[in-house]
C-alpha cells in the first residue's frame, strides 16, 4: 500500500462494468458510493450484486437523501424577475404555476421569518422573505432566473423539523439491509436522534450497518459531539454545508470536525467538488490540488469523488490524481504521537496502540500486524496516524470491508488459529506471499489472547526470519 488516505468513488447506475471497476480499484479506490438520489432501489440492488462480484474486497456505501426540502415535482418551471414577489407554500402534491411555488413540505413555515434567505438549486437563485402569512410566505427574488421542479431548497440558519427518514429512503435502506451493505451515509444529520432513527430502521430489517453522519448544516455542526457518540463516522459534505453556512466558515468547520473524529477514532470523509474540473478536463486546477492536499494534511481517513467518477470524462485519471497527491503529501505530514483520544472503550488497547506507533519511530519496523474480531484494535492504530502500514488480519468479511475506510489500514481475511504462534506465522507467510514484507524485515505484532471483549493484550517485535524458523501452525 503506497498511500494511507482512503479514496471513496461515486458510481452511476449507467456505468459500472467489470473493466471500469477494476481500473478504479487499480487506481486506488477503497470504497464505492451509491447515490440514491440518481437511481431506483432496483437499480441499486443490481449494482450491489455486480460490485460484490467485481470487487469483493471493496466496501460499499449507500448514500440516502435524508430530510431534505425540494421544489415540488408538479406544475411548471417558474420564471422569476428580480424584485417581483412570489408566494411559497408547502405541499408535496402542490402544483407550481404562475407566481406560486410549492415546496415538498410545509414544516418550514413553523420557523421561517421575515428576512430569511431561501436558496434554490444549490444556491443558484436567492429569494428573501418579505412577509409571512399563516400558510405561506411572500418572497422577493434577488435576481432573474428560472425555478425548476425537484430542485434543492436551503433556508440557512432556520431549523426545519423534517422526518429523519423519507419513504424513499426506507425503500433504499431495505435493499441495503437485504444485501448486507456495511455503510449507510445519511444526509442532513442534525442530531443524534437522526442517527438513532436510521439504526432503528436497519435493526428492524435485520442489519447492523454502520451509519456515517453527513454534516451539511449548522445544526449538525452545533451537535457534532452528540452525533459522534452515536455515528460510526462522519462525512463533511461541503456542498450543502457551503450553502447553509457562509463559505468562509466551511474550512474552520471542516478542521474542527476532522480533529474531533480523529480524537474519537471515528472515520472522517471529506466530500464535494474535490477535483470538480476533472469532470470535463484531464487535469485539475492548482486550487483543487491544494484542497485535496489540505484535507490530507488534516489527516482525514478518506477523500471522496462524486461527479468526477459518476459521470465525468476522466474518472480513472481523477482517482490516480488523488492517489498521487495523497502519496506525496503523506510524506510531509508532521508526526503527532501524543494524539489525545476520547470515547476510549478499552484503555489497554489504546495504550498498546500508542506504544506500537511510537516503537515504529525508533526501530526499523516494516509493518504492524494486528488480528481483529471487530475492527476496534485496527481503528485505535489508525487514530494515531502512524507512518508504517497496518495489516489487519480479519476473521469476518464484514470487518474487512469496514476497515477499508480507516486511515493506513490494509485489511485481509484470515482463519482463526488455536494459538498465538500459529496466528503470527500464518500472518507473516501471507504478507510475504503478497510481497509486503521480506525475511530480513522487522515487524510489530499487536494482538489479543483473551477474546474480543478484552481487545489487544500484547505487543511483540521480531524479525520475519525468526518467525519462519521457529513458528508452527
Amino acid at each position: 500500500m503506497t498511500k494511507r488516505t482512503k479514496i471513496v468513488a461515486t458510481l452511476s447506475s449507467l456505468h459500472y462494468d467489470r473493466e471500469f471497476i477494476t481500473s478504479l480499484l487499480e487506481a486506488g479506490v477503497n470504497v464505492f458510493r451509491l447515490n440514491t438520489a440518481h437511481q431506483t432501489p432496483e437499480e441499486m440492488g443490481e449494482m450491489i450484486d455486480k460490485l460484490r462480484e467485481y470487487a469483493p474486497d471493496a466496501a460499499l456505501l449507500v448514500d440516502t437523501k435524508g430530510p431534505e426540502l425540494r421544489t415540488s415535482a408538479h406544475g411548471d418551471d417558474l420564471e422569476v424577475v428580480a424584485g417581483q414577489p412570489i408566494e411559497i407554500l408547502g405541499n408535496i402534491e402542490g402544483v407550481s404555476r404562475g407566481g406560486t411555488l410549492y415546496l415538498t413540505s410545509d414544516r418550514f413555515l413553523d420557523t421561517i421569518c421575515e428576512g430569511s434567505r431561501v436558496l434554490i438549486d444549490d444556491g443558484a437563485l436567492e429569494l428573501v422573505v418579505s412577509k409571512k402569512a399563516g400558510s405561506s410566505v411572500i418572497c422577493i427574488p434577488q435576481t432573474d432566473g428560472v425555478i425548476k421542479r425537484r430542485k434543492s431548497v436551503n433556508i440557512p440558519g432556520i431549523p426545519i423539523d423534517l422526518p429523519a427518514l423519507s419513504e424513499r429512503d426506507e425503500q433504499f435502506l431495505r435493499v441495503a439491509a437485504q444485501k448486507n451493505v456495511r455503510f449507510i451515509a445519511h444526509s442532513f444529520v442534525r442530531t443524534r436522534e437522526d442517527i438513532e432513527r436510521v439504526k432503528e430502521f436497519m435493526r428492524g430489517e435485520g442489519s447492523d450497518a454502520r451509519i456515517i453522519a453527513k454534516i451539511e448544516n449548522q445544526q449538525g455542526i452545533d451537535n457534532i459531539d452528540q452525533i459522534l457518540d452515536h455515528a460510526y463516522g462522519i462525512m463533511v459534505a461541503r456542498g450543502d454545508l457551503g450553502i447553509e453556512i457562509p463559505g468562509e466558515c466551511v474550512p474552520p468547520a471542516q478542521r474542527m470536525i476532522v480533529k474531533k473524529c480523529i480524537e474519537s477514532k471515528k472515520p472522517v470523509i471529506i466530500a464535494t467538488q474535490m477535483l470538480h474540473t476533472m469532470i470535463e478536463n484531464p487535469r485539475p486546477t492548482r486550487a483543487e490540488i491544494s484542497d485535496v492536499a489540505n484535507a490530507i494534511y488534516q489527516r482525514v481517513d478518506a477523500i471522496m469523488l462524486s461527479g468526477e467518477t459518476a459521470n465525468g470524462k476522466y474518472p480513472v485519471e481523477a482517482v490516480q490524481t488523488m492517489a498521487r497527491i495523497a502519496e506525496e503529501i503523506e510524506k510531509h505530514i508532521p508526526k503527532d504521537l501524543d494524539q489525545k483520544l476520547h470515547r476510549v472503550s478499552n484503555p489497554l488497547t489504546e495504550t498498546l496502540a500508542r506504544v506500537s506507533v511510537r516503537a515504529c519511530e525508533s526501530m526499523p519496523i516494516r509493518a504492524i500486524i494486528t488480528d481483529t474480531i471487530t475492527g476496534r484494535t485496527a481503528r485505535y492504530l489508525a487514530a494515531f496516524r502512524g507512518q508504517i502500514p497496518v495489516y489487519a488480519m480479519c476473521y469476518q468479511e464484514y470487518v474487512k470491508r469496514e476497515l477499508q475506510l480507516s486511515y493506513g489500514v490494509e485489511p485481509m481475511s484470515m482463519p482463526r488459529y488455536a494459538s498465538r504462534d500459529a496466528f503470527i506465522t500464518s500472518a507473516v507467510e501471507t504478507l510475504m506471499q503478497k510481497g509486503k514484507i521480506a525475511r530480513e524485515d522487522f515487524i510489530l505484532v499487536l494482538a489479543g489472547s483473551f477474546g474480543s471483549t478484552n481487545g489487544a493484550s500484547f505487543v511483540e517485535i521480531c524479525q520475519v526470519k525468526s518467525i519462519l524458523e521457529t513458528g508452527t501452525k
